[in-house]
């Protein structure tokens, strides 16, 4: 194979990351030519409302597997935490890169941190789970919806206390180093928060390689890539999320860590989270073993029945459907 299409969103952090990606793939694979379809997706398009209201997590990768369905394209990058349990039919997640740090990051112009923060802050975040979260430990705090890319967000600190955003995206984007958060002439103090406390969504910090399932050439010129302990530890997650059943619309976060043991065995330690949005009832848990898809599942399954059903059923009525 000499050249090849990826498809990707057209903000700056998803060109900026597919770019990385691209070059890592030459770098692998001498002489191959690689072009970039840039594509502009529904949830990229819909900026007013929070994703919970207008579809979840698919609008922002559907228009692109189209284009992987139609042979317009012969892969996508995504970030990981934007792919949808299910993909669409005769894809797949052939290849995931080595991750990224997976932390939130709580992002302010006074340093503040999540004890520190004045009664009563008003928090930016469009996320369902980072509001679960935050009130949890903060139930005085407002939080106020944050949509658009993160430069857009980072200027909206102008008019609130704080906000929380991914720490890999600004650290792809070059603009997290250390403690400060630096975009154009502007520097803001970044806390990172703990893993155990503000659980990562399922998959952040990690890239999908999508593709058509079948397309063997193009998973051999990816698969220079591919990082099994990223792996196992995004397998793990999606599989508590697909167990789960969750979406935008239900705080719901799993984050797994992928360790070679002293017989070459890859082991996990899988967290979930499943809350209701104002933080008021939450369930956690965690698991810990080898098999990644086993491990996610069960989890979530144990988490179900400890709690996590009645959350489910507060959000959608019923019970219904919820296994």
């Amino acid at each position: 194979m000499r050249k090849i299409k990826v498809g990707t969103r057209r903000s700056a952090l998803a060109k900026t990351q597919t770019l990385q990606v691209v070059d890592a793939l030459i770098a692998a694979n001498p002489g191959l030519e690689v072009d970039v379809v840039e594509v502009v997706t529904k949830g990229d398009r819909i900026l007013d409302r929070a994703l919970a209201e207008v579809g979840g997590k698919g609008l922002f990768v559907s228009e692109i597997e189209e284009l992987l369905q139609k042979n317009e394209i012969d892969f996508a990058v995504h970030s990981m935490k934007d792919v949808p349990a299910e993909l669409a039919d005769g894809l797949t997640v052939g290849v995931i890169p080595k991750r990224e740090d997976a932390r939130d990051l709580l992002i302010s112009e006074k340093g503040y941190r999540i004890d520190t923060l004045p009664k009563g802050a008003r928090i930016g975040t469009s996320s369902l789970r980072r509001s679960a979260m935050l009130l949890k430990a903060r139930p005085d705090l407002h939080v106020e919806a944050l949509r658009g890319n993160i430069d857009t967000r980072l200027r909206k600190l102008a008019s609130l206390d704080a906000i929380v955003l991914a720490a890999a995206g600004l650290s792809r984007m070059g603009w997290w180093k250390g403690e400060t958060v630096t975009a154009g002439d502007k520097s803001y103090t970044a806390v990172p928060l703990a893993t155990d406390v503000f659980v990562p969504a399922v998959g952040q910090g990690a890239l999908a390689l999508e593709c058509r399932e079948n397309d063997e050439e193009v998973l051999r010129v990816l698969g220079a890539l591919h990082d099994p302990l990223t792996a196992a530890a995004a397998n793990a997650e999606r599989a508590f999320l697909g167990a789960v059943g969750g979406s935008c619309q239900v705080p719901v976060a799993a984050h797994a860590v992928a360790s070679i043991d002293s017989e070459g065995e890859i082991q996990l330690v899988v967290k979930g989270f499943i809350g209701l949005p104002d933080g008021s009832l939450t369930v956690r848990d965690e698991s810990t073993g080898m098999a990644a898809a086993e491990l996610g599942e069960d989890l979530a399954k144990r988490m179900l029945a400890n709690g996590g059903e009645e959350i489910l059923s507060q959000l959608t009525g019923s019970q219904a459907g919820w296994k």
